[in-house]
């Protein structure tokens, strides 16, 4: 998790800025491709980010962070060996069908639900403002994220849907979220939005992931408060980032 959240170039993932190129554009706003994008940003970081998580010299990491890289990567490196073992015992299907369409359901839904808390409001009027500067503060960004309502995924997520008050104390146990979201709510007033219920299933979260999708596409080189603007990406640079209606 970011620390920096809506800020502007700190933010680590999700960053939609005019400067990526034709095939990062693809992979990071368009559905549904954008969906499966976790493993690549682990291994490149996002569009306009140098380095990876699984370089312990990367600016990711503080220099006393070296050795549990290495070891994360060790163990990484010996769960590979694990499911190359598998597919010569069992085959190429039976792991396709037990380890791959798992984990690509995973990832897809982990992208998801990352996205969804930072982008795409339930208020279709309202465009979530993204800072540079002196305009960024710890407690601006942390109030521009967005709780969501999983249904009957809340608990598996352990209720990372309560996601404003995650980022305003990181350091705060998931099983606190809940009460502390309730508790801060008078306190943060106006600037709390309230998630829409879900049912059974989270199906109301579908119309926000594909409209900010589609309207979310870049924000301004330059400004110290800017706001996402819908784009081409088929386009020439020249002819990108008009305004959306």
């Amino acid at each position: 998790m970011s620390l920096e959240t809506r800020c502007l170039p700190l933010t680590l993932a999700w960053r939609n800025t005019k400067r990526q190129d034709f095939w990062a554009k693809i992979g990071r706003l368009t559905l549904p491709w954008a969906l499966f994008a976790y493993p690549f940003y682990l291994w490149a970081r996002s569009p306009g980010k140098e380095g990876s998580h699984y370089d312990p010299s990367c600016d990711l990491f503080a220099p006393s962070e070296r050795n549990m890289v290495l070891t994360s990567n060790a163990f990484m490196i010996g769960m590979l060996g694990v499911i190359a073992a598998a597919t010569f015992k069992l085959g190429f299907l039976p792991m396709f069908a037990l380890y791959w369409v798992p984990y690509w359901i995973f990832v897809a839904w982990l992208d998801v639900v990352t996205y969804l808390h930072h982008h795409g409001s339930e208020d279709v009027n309202e465009k979530m403002p993204w800072y540079r500067g002196e305009e960024w503060s710890y407690l601006r960004g942390g109030l521009t994220t967005l709780d969501r309502d999983y249904g009957i995924f809340n608990k598996i997520h352990h209720d990372i849907g309560t996601h404003v008050i995650h980022h305003l104390f990181p350091q705060m146990p998931h099983y606190n979220l809940e009460k502390a979201t309730e508790a801060c709510k008078p306190v943060m007033g106006p600037y709390y939005r309230e998630p829409q219920k879900s049912g059974l299933l989270p199906t109301h979260l579908v119309e926000p992931l594909i409209r900010s999708f589609k309207n979310d596409n870049f924000v301004a080189d330059t400004g110290d408060v800017v706001f996402y603007e819908k784009g081409d990406i088929t386009k020439p640079k020249g002819q990108r980032g008009q305004a959306a209606a």
